[in-house]
C-alpha cells in the first residue's frame, strides 16, 4: 500500500511541478505588466504637473520600467 502510494507521488510530482511553474510565471508576469502600467501613469500625471521637468521624468520612468520588466523576466527564469 505504501510502495503504490509513493510511486503515484513520484509519477504526479513532474505534474505538481509544472503547473507551479505555470503560476509562478503568470503571476512575475502579471506583476510586471501592473508595474510598468503604474509607473506610465504616474510619469504621464507628473509631466502633466510639471512640464519643465519631462526629461528627468522620462529618464526615471524608463530605468523604473527596465527595473520592473527585469522582476518579471527573472521571475521566468527561476520558475523553471
Amino acid at each position: 500500500m505504501i510502495t503504490e502510494i509513493m510511486t503515484m507521488a513520484v509519477d504526479v510530482a513532474p505534474a505538481a511541478g509544472g503547473i507551479a511553474g505555470n503560476i509562478t510565471q503568470a503571476v512575475g508576469g502579471a506583476g510586471a505588466a501592473i508595474g510598468v502600467g503604474l509607473i506610465g501613469s504616474k510619469a504621464v500625471e507628473a509631466v502633466g504637473r510639471n512640464p519643465g521637468a519631462f526629461g528627468n521624468i522620462l529618464t526615471l520612468g524608463i530605468i523604473a520600467m527596465a527595473l520592473a520588466e527585469g522582476l518579471g523576466i527573472l521571475a521566468f527564469f527561476v520558475s523553471k
